[in-house]
């Protein structure tokens, strides 16, 4: 049985691609192996990807903590620590039974990251997700930050909720090398990353933004979660101060003449000073196309 849906499907049948595709999803497994558990009991950050029970909205959000508050405990199921931070956008999916996530969870020091979705379930100290999918992506377009430091005084923001983006929000993206985006199909939830060098995301206009895509591994999980059902969140990380930027919206691609996502954006949710970690400055990826 195929590892994908027929939105992934009809993507790489598109694009001539579904042989590659099915070599690549033989690396898709349900289990957590050694490799994968001591990467994640290392990681300060995870990224949650998941779908508002009352109003359906998709976001991605940050989850943070020490190194150890994300863990395998068990063959498929991975704990986290501490709890969700009340103003995040994910604040009521994580706390819904059996509620469809995606996480990934990305080290900039190595240029790795891991991908695991399943369902999930609130626990006395945070919450478990059993997975379903687990599986690692390649280094490309994923910019190198040696080192990061915890501000331990630094507290969460109001959020700053609007139906467009700021000037201030608009230079911010199209600064930006790295977003997570969320996705959803019929049972499940994915999270993702995507990079490249400062103005590869484009603001088109304050309820619109863009970004190319770039060749990956061919599998299109994304891209099949948005042909299948086009709600999408994003999430744009201030590496420095932990402002955290939350769109949600509807994204849909264009396949000529370059492939391109267009994002259409319903509500942008700013939370000053949402994660507790200051990174070093970026080293940009030799995968990515053209010159920052």
């Amino acid at each position: 049985m195929s590892v994908y849906h027929q939105g992934s499907l009809a993507v790489q049948d598109r694009l001539g691609v579904r042989d590659l595709a099915d070599h690549v999803g033989r690396s898709i497994g349900e289990g957590i192996k050694p490799v994968a558990a001591a990467f994640l009991g290392l990681q300060p950050l995870l990224v949650a990807g998941a779908a508002d029970p009352a109003i359906g909205r998709v976001w991605a959000a940050p989850l943070a903590g020490p190194p150890g508050f994300v863990r395998a405990t068990g063959p498929r199921q991975i704990s986290v620590s501490g709890p969700v931070p009340p103003a995040s956008p994910l604040a009521a999916a994580l706390a819904t039974e059996g509620a469809p996530v995606g996480t990934i969870a990305l080290d900039p020091r190595t240029r790795r990251r891991m991908r695991l979705n399943g369902r999930l379930r609130p626990t006395p100290g945070g919450l478990a997700i059993e997975a379903d999918r687990v599986f690692a992506n390649c280094p490309k377009y994923l910019q190198r930050r040696e080192t990061y430091e915890t501000v331990p005084d630094r507290r969460p923001g109001e959020p700053l909720t609007a139906p467009e983006l700021s000037d201030a929000q608009a230079r911010f993206l199209t600064a930006a090398d790295t977003f997570f985006l969320a996705s959803v199909h019929e049972g499940g939830a994915d999270a993702s990353h995507r990079g490249g060098n400062p103005g590869f995301v484009r603001v088109d206009s304050p309820r619109e933004l863009s970004w190319a895509d770039y060749p990956g591994n061919s599998m299109f999980l994304s891209l099949g979660n948005l042909a299948a059902d086009p709600r999408a969140g994003l999430l744009f990380l201030d590496w420095t101060t932990g402002t955290a930027l939350h769109l949600t919206g509807e994204a849909r691609t264009e396949f000529a003449p370059e492939r391109r996502v267009r994002f259409t954006l319903s509500e942008a949710r700013e939370i000053p000073a949402a994660v507790p970690l200051r990174w070093s400055a970026p080293e940009y990826s030799p995968a990515n196309p053209g010159r920052p």
